[in-house]
């Protein structure tokens, strides 16, 4: 299976000023961005509207693993994130009808984690997104669970272990996992070609691995099947982030 698979750029950052910087340079080489809980947590709403302000989707990586109804309610709040773009209108009588047809929802994919938790859990994280969505009247996000961290080593457990969790997460419903491009192959083959597949620790040749543990560069997350690769501080910390971006884009090709 040879797609293309979407760069996210994860914005690992300390500031919002950073981040905006980020997508300033990168937009629209770059549509989709991470924020994770670095960033939400300093910044919340703001850091998601400010990518939406951009024309970036956002994928909303909190991670949430908690009693079902608080992450229930979590995907709720995250679904029904938005901002309501300045608009002019010609026709005051109409401005705010057309300012509320006009919201937007960045908020295109969010995580949860797989492990250690139940199936109730997991089933409420997706009837979360739905339900909000329908009353919202747009797509519902992506809902993919997270397996094993990238930043783990490999052991002789962990391709059963994220298999495992893959066919957990989409007998519950999620729409796709997180795993490393080394189990990608494997959860694409059982978990069929509708299943996303997000795959961070991506390092092109030359990059520094930092810590993580799993890698692969962007032609084998392509050949692996992969939807979605995650990249942060390989063009985070380049001289020349947008240069570091159309490179991984090459490799991809």
């Amino acid at each position: 299976m040879n797609q293309k698979p979407e760069l996210i750029v994860a914005l690992d950052v300390d500031t919002l000023e950073k981040a905006k910087d980020f997508i300033t340079k990168l937009y629209p080489a770059v549509k989709y961005f991470k924020i994770g809980s670095q960033l939400f947590t300093a910044y919340g709403p703001e850091a998601i509207k400010m990518a939406g302000e951009k024309g970036a989707k956002v994928f909303l990586d909190l991670k949430f693993h908690d009693i079902p109804q608080t992450v229930f309610s979590g995907v709720v709040s995250g679904t029904g994130l938005s901002y309501e773009p300045v608009f002019i209108s010609t026709k005051p009588s109409n401005i705010g009808q057309e300012i509320k047809n006009a919201t937007i929802y960045p908020v295109f994919m969010m995580s949860v984690h797989t492990g250690g938790v139940d199936r109730k859990m997991l089933e409420e994280a997706v009837r979360g997104a739905k339900e909000k969505a329908t009353e919202l009247n747009i797509e519902p996000p992506l809902i993919v669970g997270v397996t094993v961290l990238t930043s783990d080593a490999n052991s002789q457990d962990t391709l059963a272990t994220v298999i495992e969790r893959a066919k957990f997460a989409k007998d519950a419903g999620l729409d796709g996992v997180v795993c490393s491009v080394s189990e990608a192959a494997e959860v694409r083959s059982e978990c069929g070609k509708d299943f996303i597949i997000v795959t961070p620790g991506i390092r092109p040749k030359g990059t520094a691995n930092n810590d993580q543990k799993r890698i692969a560069t962007p032609t084998e997350a392509m050949k692996a099947g992969a939807n979605f690769m995650v990249v942060g501080r390989p063009i985070l910390e380049a001289s020349d982030p947008l240069k570091a971006v159309k490179e991984i884009l090459c490799q991809k090709n």
